[in-house]
Parts: structure tokens; sequence; C-alpha cells
């Protein structure tokens, strides 16, 4: 079973648009605002759906509730790629949400499902940092397949066709699950109503609110992951960045023979956001590989993460004086070096997380957790666009800071929190 669901993360990372996904929507003429909207709606239609689909997860079998979500992930693959004006984009980012909303936190519950009835549950940061590896290398390899397809057709409508591939073969792969992983509630021939899922949903989140160890998590979360869910993606218009202030041509006064939006399809710019991401998710799957290390280094889950958060805390001080001084370079640095540390410290959170929540409320507990994230998501996305527009629109030093400076504030938050 491990090595299903190392592959089902794997397959599940062949998204070949992922690192240019904010570049195709700056194609389509968007600026960042409108792009922080976008992200803000699957935000929202994930707060909308997260915790009743973990509740029916746990109620109703969670293998279907996963095939439902790649079902949703394939046609929203295809909205974004035939979307005949931007407005469609929208109904594609609701359809990304729902995907979401039916994954996050069913199959996390799904392994660690098999390692209680493997008397394995002890292994639950080492297993998890072990699957989500696998997911992150996957991810290096699309993005090297994804240069290759957006070399090749072209424009972004391409990377978005191909990532439909894996996922219908990955509605193959979770075919094959044991039933006994579907929960308690399942093995046990229970025939779940609505009242009864609703029941469900009502005592786990009456347990989660009167557990201060979870509302602490549950705030580190929307702190830690709902910032870098906004911010993310950022990544890639300073990758283009970097390009087009070092290395693309330039005339004699200095200036860039090719505009920003044009050298995003530059054969050296794909070149350089593919090497840069193959490079970020080796590097993230090791991270998530070597979690469990981290937490025999410093003892125990909670000091782990208290040391996690003061890397990211130095991150973000960083990311602000580099972007004020003009160093593009250390910014687009920091931005790596925050996806890599968010990848050591999600399977310490989600391990923080099954300590302290039932195990026949699994799958709820850890959507909860994601609806958390993303509420933060929901609030920080537009902000962050507004605030990077107006920076530029003013002509203010810099182009990114304000992303740092919500990031640096979250962090100094949730150190105070511990």
């Amino acid at each position: 079973m491990i090595f299903r669901f190392c592959l089902y993360g794997f397959l599940k990372n062949q998204r070949y648009f992922e690192p240019f996904f904010m570049l195709a929507l700056l194609a389509q003429n968007l600026d960042f605002l409108t792009i922080g909207i976008l992200y803000a709606v699957r935000s929202l239609t994930i707060n909308l759906l997260e915790i009743p689909s973990g509740a029916l997860a746990d109620g109703f079998g969670r293998r279907n509730t996963m095939i439902g979500s790649l079902v949703a992930y394939i046609v929203s693959f295809l909205t974004f790629a035939w979307a005949p004006h931007p407005s469609y984009l929208f109904a594609a980012m609701v359809l990304y949400g729902i995907g979401d909303s039916f994954r996050t936190g069913t199959h996390k519950a799904m392994i660690f499902e098999w390692l209680r009835l493997q008397g394995r549950a002890d292994e639950r940061t080492k297993i998890y940092g072990i699957t989500r590896s696998w997911s992150k290398f996957g991810s290096a390899l699309s993005a090297i397949l994804a240069a290759v397809c957006l070399l090749l057709g072209g424009d972004f409508r391409s990377v978005f066709l191909l990532a439909t591939l894996p996922y219908i073969a990955n509605v193959i792969n979770l075919i094959g699950y044991p039933a006994e992983l579907d929960g308690m509630v399942y093995r046990e021939s229970f025939r779940s109503t609505l009242r009864e899922v609703a029941r469900n949903l009502r005592k786990t989140l009456s347990d989660a609110w009167k557990t201060a160890s979870l509302r602490r998590l549950m705030a580190e979360s929307m702190a830690w992951e709902g910032v870098f869910g906004a911010i993310k993606d950022y990544l890639q218009p300073v990758l283009v960045a970097v390009m087009v202030a070092r290395f693309l041509p330039r005339s004699t006064d200095g200036s860039a023979t090719v505009s920003l939006e044009a050298s995003m399809t530059n054969p050296s710019v794909v070149a350089l956001i593919a090497g840069v991401y193959t490079v970020l998710f080796f590097a993230s799957g090791w991270a998530s590989r070597l979690s469990h290390r981290i937490v025999s280094w410093c003892g125990s889950q909670d000091a782990a993460a208290h040391w996690l958060w003061k890397f990211n805390l130095s991150l973000f001080v960083a990311l602000l004086v580099a972007d004020l001084v003009g160093g593009v370079i250390v910014v687009a640095l920091c931005f790596v070096l925050l996806s890599v540390l968010q990848n050591a410290w999600r399977p310490i959170l989600i391990s923080r997380f099954d300590d302290h929540g039932a195990a026949s409320q699994g799958a709820t507990v850890l959507s909860i957790e994601s609806q958390a994230q993303r509420l933060a998501t929901f609030a920080i996305a537009p902000l962050a666009g507004w605030s990077v527009d107006v920076v530029a629109h003013r002509h203010w030093p810099g182009e990114f800071w304000p992303l740092a400076l919500v990031g640096g504030l979250a962090a100094a938050f949730a150190l105070r929190l511990r």
C-alpha cells in the first residue's frame, strides 16, 4: 500500500501547468488583484465544501470521495485550456476548489488508517513524509515535462490538456485501494445518513473548539499555510523579473529589449523556471522525507515546529530587505527556501493534528485544518495582489516586499502563540 500511496501523490502532482500557473493567468491580461480574487474564489469554494466533504468521506467512503475529486480536477483543467474568455477562469477555479475540497485531508486519513490497522501508528511522520516526498518528486518530473510541452506547444493551453492524462490514471489507482481504508464507519457496514454525517460534523467541530491544542494548531496552520498558499506562485513572476533584469538582451539606454509579457514564453525564461522548479521540488521532496529527523534532532514535534517558525520568520525578513534594495536573485532564493521549508513543516503539522484528533474523525479534523488555512488564503490573496499592483503603479521601491511583510507578521504572531 505504501507504493500505491506514493503513486497517488506522484500522479496527483503531474500538474504540468503548476510552474507556470500565475504566468498563464497573467497571459490573459489579468492584473495581480484579479489573480488574487481568482485565488480567493478557489479558497471560498473550498471553505464552503471542505468540512462537509471530510464528514462525507468519513461517512460514505473515502475512495468514492477521492475519485469525485479527481474528476472535478480534470474538468477544471479542460476549462482552463479552452476558456474562450477570462471570465470562464472563475468557473475553472470553482471546479479546482471542488477538487481540492474533496481531496484535502481524505487521503491523509486513509494513510493514517492503514498505519493503525498495521500497528504502525508511531510511524506517521515518517510514512507521510515519504509519500509527500514522492509527490514532490512527481512535481520535479512534471516541471521538466512542462517545459518541453510548453516549448513545443507554444502556449499555456498544452500544459493544462496534458495534465488530464495522469489524473485519469490516478482514478484507476484509487479504484484498487482496499475497502477497509474507507473508514471505521464504512468498515462496520454502517450506512450513514445525512443526519449522521451532520452529527459527526457537529461533534468534530465542538471537539476541535474545546481542545486548546487543536485551536492553537488551527492558528498555526492559518499563519503558515494560509500565507504560503496566497504568495507561493509569485515565484514565477519573480523568476521572469530575474531573467529580464539579468540575462535578456538590453538596449543602449539599459532598458530590456524584451517586455515582461513577451518574456513569459521566451525559451530561456521557460528553461529557467523549469530548472528552478525541478530543483525546488526535489529539495521539497527530501525536506518532507527528512522531516521526522528534524523532530528527532529537536527532541519533539513541538520543538521542531518552534525551530521551523524561527527559520520562516528569518526568510521573510531577508525577502523584505532584498526586495527593497533590488536583490531580485535573493528574493527568488527566499521564495524557493520558503517552499522547501513548507514541505518540512507540513508532515510535522499533520502528525500533530493526528495526535490530538480522534481516529474516527480523521478526515473531518484534517478537513477543518485545511478550511482554516484556506480561510486565511481567502483573505490574504486579494490583499497581496492589490498591494503588489499598488507598489508597481506608484513606482515605490521594490516589487514584492508587501508579501514579505504579511508573511513576517504572521510568523511573529505564531511565535507568540507558542
